[in-house]
């Protein structure tokens, strides 16, 4: 790790401890406004400097990693690994709101928090009796799947998707559903043994230290565990002396040393949360995480359309379609009739794409005819709400049997990046040729995050075929660079994007427009699909 920055501390053992006590302490907190009654807490040193902006921040006008999700460059391919915090410190040191802390202090999107806790190990019946009745040592480093935490960790680094078990800590067991986490920039794994392992220590970029006085970790334990599990007191206070105490002494508070900075007071140490913010700030903008949209739709605008685009034939049956449609003088009911028209011409431009082979087949007149028939094991819908679903009635029209999943991509309206909601996918999908579904695409933002969570799901990237009714430009060319082997199909490519991202001259907002829903308030013309499109 780098030298730390100019601000009082001290060296220990090895890593900056920040706030400790004595005059470095008083040094520190001469650094804090004071905070009077009734005023407002203090906002974070990242966000007052008025000479120089922090870094990676957000606006409406740029969107971090060209409006791609962060686990991949404009090729395709993962350029840098996340970067992983680890937080460790006591039970109850307040690790948790730590990490909560420095998530809002770097107002970044794409940040992953995963908690040791998940990765208790399945207890056998006897373990489970004897923890009914505290008697099993929870703060054991035996007591955790290490070997599950680091390959869920290197998988996360790289950029794949990970299923994260979930804890009961009321009856000591794993819940029977586990939790997909998506890769990120950031990775803060927190735990009491988050630096007991060399393998996990090797994974780990940063490594805090939160150091709590054990008076108020005990206090803090009593409030969770009482209040939270449904504990007793008697209870806690048995675990905590048996095996709680024993445990810090002996496996947690040795991995200090280990630490690169050490945090005093937790939560209250404001000064040492904004000096970890601005580190990480300056390792995300080391690893070129963020691109101005502007410059990318200048660049665009240099390149002719991909190969991997077919765009329907524009026949003035097809352009008056667009005519119809586009017009906002046009009724909700013309609207949705000529769209599906559109729709059904594009879902049958679509399948000519798809791999066929030759069959004989023999015609009732006893004769044989050489045709064609489909090559592949089954095709899937995957629609992209709002917007998308409304493609699904053309696509069930025209191939048989088809199944159908749905992805809710939203834009978040702070950030400008697109979130994942809700996924609901077909089992064993990986073999499918899909259809992935969304009606306007203007950025491309939501597409590629929908073409990621294909791919992690083993769908390889030949046999994704993205349909739109319009894209922009600049939706076409962020897709086609980010997966060039997925096909992009639409009936129409408008040239420009505006400030706020809206296709022009476009087509309006066609989830409104189709649903008969209100505009937002603004009265933009927001397109659906997670409207970052």
């Amino acid at each position: 790790m780098s030298s730390p920055p100019a601000y009082p501390g001290i060296r220990v053992s090895g890593c900056w401890s920040l706030g400790t006590e004595g005059s470095n302490a008083e040094s520190l907190d001469r650094l804090l406004p004071t905070v009077g009654a009734g005023r407002s807490p203090r906002k974070r040193t990242t966000s007052q400097c008025k000479s120089e902006p922090p870094l990676l921040r957000t606006s409406k006008r740029t969107i971090y990693t060209a409006g791609r999700p962060p686990w991949y460059n404009e090729h395709g391919t993962q350029s840098k690994e996340a970067f992983a915090i680890g937080l460790g410190g006591g039970s109850a040191s307040g690790k948790t709101t730590v990490a909560r802390m420095i998530i809002e202090a770097l107002d970044v999107p794409w940040v992953v928090l995963l908690s040791m806790d998940s990765f208790y190990k399945v207890l056998t019946r006897q373990q489970q009796e004897q923890a009914a009745h505290n008697n099993f040592n929870f703060d054991h480093p035996d007591a955790f799947d290490f070997d599950l935490i680091i390959s869920t960790l290197k998988k996360l680094k790289q950029g794949k998707s990970v299923k994260v078990p979930i804890y009961d800590f009321t009856t000591h067991s794993r819940k029977k559903d586990w939790k997909t986490l998506y890769g990120a920039n950031v990775i803060i794994f927190e735990g009491i043994m988050a630096f007991a392992d060399k393998t996990l220590l090797e994974l780990l970029d940063m490594k805090i230290f939160v150091d709590t006085d054990s008076d108020i970790r005990l206090v803090r334990r009593l409030r969770r565990d009482i209040s939270e599990r449904g504990r007793d007191i008697e209870g806690v206070i048995k675990q905590y002396n048996k095996f709680v105490k024993p445990a810090f002494d002996q496996y947690i508070q040795p991995t200090m040393r280990v630490a690169d900075i050490v945090v005093p007071r937790g939560s209250g140490n404001t000064v040492a949360i904004d000096l970890i913010v601005q580190h990480v700030h300056s390792q995300l903008e080391e690893r070129k995480l963020r691109w101005d949209m502007a410059a990318l739709a200048s660049a665009h605008q240099c390149h002719p359309l991909p190969r991997t685009l077919s765009v329907l034939k524009s026949t003035p049956q097809v352009r008056g379609m667009h005519t119809i449609i586009r017009d906002k003088e046009t009724s909700r009911d013309e609207f949705i009739f000529y769209s599906k028209r559109l729709m059904r011409l594009l879902i049958e431009h679509a399948l000519s794409f798809l791999p066929f082979q030759d069959c004989v087949v023999q015609t009732p007149q006893g004769q044989d005819y050489a045709g064609k028939c489909y090559a592949g094991k089954q095709i899937t819908g995957v629609s992209i709400l709002r917007a998308g679903e409304t493609m699904e009635p053309a696509l069930r029209a025209v191939c048989k049997d088809v199944r159908i999943g749905t992805i809710l991509i939203q834009t978040n309206q702070l950030t400008g990046e697109p979130e994942l909601h809700y996924l609901r996918l077909p089992k064993d999908i990986s073999d499918d040729h899909v259809i992935l579904m969304d009606c306007t695409v203007s950025t491309g933002a939501a597409a590629m995050m929908a073409v990621r969570v294909l791919l992690d799901h083993d769908v390889p990237e030949d046999k994704i075929f993205l349909l739109s009714l319009l894209m922009a430009e600049m939706g076409v060319h962020s897709v086609a660079y980010a997966f060039p082997r997925v096909r992009i199909i639409t009936t129409a490519v408008d040239k420009r994007v505006n400030d706020l991202f809206r296709i022009i001259p476009g087509i309006g907002n066609f989830g409104d427009r189709y649903f008969g829903t209100d505009a937002v308030p603004d009265g933009s013309d927001e397109e659906e699909g997670g409207s970052a499109g």
